[in-house]
């Protein structure tokens, strides 16, 4: 038998979620073949079979929270495909036989909680027993293990359903599983007669919540703007995408001059391009851009390495490769790891003004937004239609005075809008 471990999945993610089972008990698995898929705070990971043999048993269910080192599977290495009924029969027969295996352990479950109950003082024996704890069968398993009854579990879960991070708690104190317990309390009640739906937070949007409340909580943020008169790179652009596009096979955005511009005003502005750590400053002396990508998993920051290093048609190559990565769960750790600034275009979705909040331990973040017709003065008698975009960029106030952050902005909107200076610089 080969018990099947949840390996090391970086310095900073110690768990996961158990996202999808790609193989069921019975199935015949071939080495480095994957067979299941684990949700972490940053990207999808699958665990792969490290030898051939037939998954005897899953020991976690989909949506329980499993620990580097746990043993998720066990494979029969000596079973072949097509193997003995016992292990590679019908499925039909091997749903029946777990399903009736399950039945026994609730009934015994069941017979266990019966006799506690008519151990218990009378005061107690009248709550209701008819309303079963929700768990999965691997949970009952643990808490008998532990010598825990489900029923003085209190679960976080929305729904009610007990998991082992609940038997966890509750075996440390119940401390924390109390004050998780509280919280739904003190929200209003649905309206049984009002159709709702309820949805689990994914733990990577809980992880999202988490970092953008800290970035509210441990930065002094403040946000400062101005606005690029687009005309001139609208033109560049249109003369030579057709070009770009034949010679480097990708598309000339607007992110590679964004990119190059925002990396002319972290030269001139260190204090954007840095972190606090304890009580010193650290000055980033690279320049990993970061590029938020919206994703159906939400907002994800995948990282354009010495962007600086890259000519236009490489840092646009590399934004490609990320976004396509991003919107196919593809994305390694590596690719989301460190960075040393941001940036967010909210003008995709048709924003035309927003305050982006930062990235922490980053201390600048820039927001682009929709290029807007709007008239401007083009001196005291004369006024034309312009292409205008309102920038943004949020700073961390500890460290970057105003000035050095209406100077950035003012840097960014100088190089975007003479985007000449951008081309000579590569």
């Amino acid at each position: 038998m080969l018990e099947v471990k949840v390996p090391e999945l970086a310095e900073s993610v110690t768990e996961g979620t158990v996202a999808e089972w790609l193989k069921q008990p019975g199935d015949y698995v071939e080495k480095g073949e994957d067979i299941v898929e684990l949700e972490t705070d940053k990207v999808n990971v699958e665990i792969s079979a490290d030898e051939a043999g037939v998954l005897k048993e899953a020991k976690a269910e989909e949506g329980d929270t499993v620990k580097v080192g746990d043993t998720i599977a066990v494979i029969d290495t000596e079973a072949s495909e097509g193997g003995s009924s016992e292990e590679s029969g019908g499925k039909e027969e091997k749903d029946e036989k777990k399903e009736e295996k399950e039945e026994k352990k609730e009934v015994k479950q069941e017979e266990k909680d019966e006799k506690k109950e008519e151990s218990r003082p009378a005061s107690d024996s009248s709550e209701d027993k008819s309303d079963r704890v929700i768990a999965s069968p691997a949970t009952r398993k643990y808490a008998r293990e532990k010598g825990i009854d489900l029923n003085d579990i209190q679960p976080r879960d929305p729904l009610g359903k007990v998991r082992k991070e609940d038997i966890d708690a509750h075996q440390a104190g119940g401390q924390k599983a109390k004050q998780e317990k509280s919280e739904p309390d003190e929200q209003p009640k649905d309206d049984p007669t009002k159709p709702v739906i309820r949805e689990k937070m994914s733990r990577r949007r809980q992880t999202i919540a988490k970092r953008l409340v800290q970035a509210q909580q441990e930065a002094a943020m403040l946000t400062t703007f101005n606005e690029v008169d687009m005309t001139n790179l609208l033109a560049l652009r249109n003369r030579h995408k057709e070009k770009f596009q034949e010679k480097h096979g990708v598309k000339l955005g607007f992110m590679s001059f964004f990119t190059k511009a925002t990396i002319g005003a972290l030269k001139k502005y260190p204090y954007v391009n840095a972190e606090i750590n304890g009580d010193e400053v650290v000055l980033k002396q690279f320049y990993d851009i970061g590029i938020a990508v919206s994703t159906d998993d939400g907002l994800l920051v995948p990282v354009v390495r010495d962007a600086d290093r890259h000519d236009f048609a490489g840092i646009e190559s590399e934004i490609g490769d990320l976004a396509d990565k991003a919107q196919n769960k593809k994305l390694k750790l590596d690719d989301l790891q460190g960075g040393s600034f941001t940036i967010t275009n909210g003008g995709v979705f048709g924003s035309l003004w927003s305050t982006p909040i930062l990235n922490t331990p980053q201390v600048g973040i820039l927001g682009m937004h929709k290029t807007q017709m709007r008239p401007v003065a083009i001196d005291n008698e004369r006024f034309e239609n312009r292409p205008m975009m309102y920038i943004a960029l949020s700073y961390d106030h500890r460290i970057i005075d105003g000035k050095d952050a209406v100077g950035f902005l003012v840097k960014i909107k100088e190089l975007l809008e003479d985007p000449e200076q951008l081309l000579l610089e590569g």
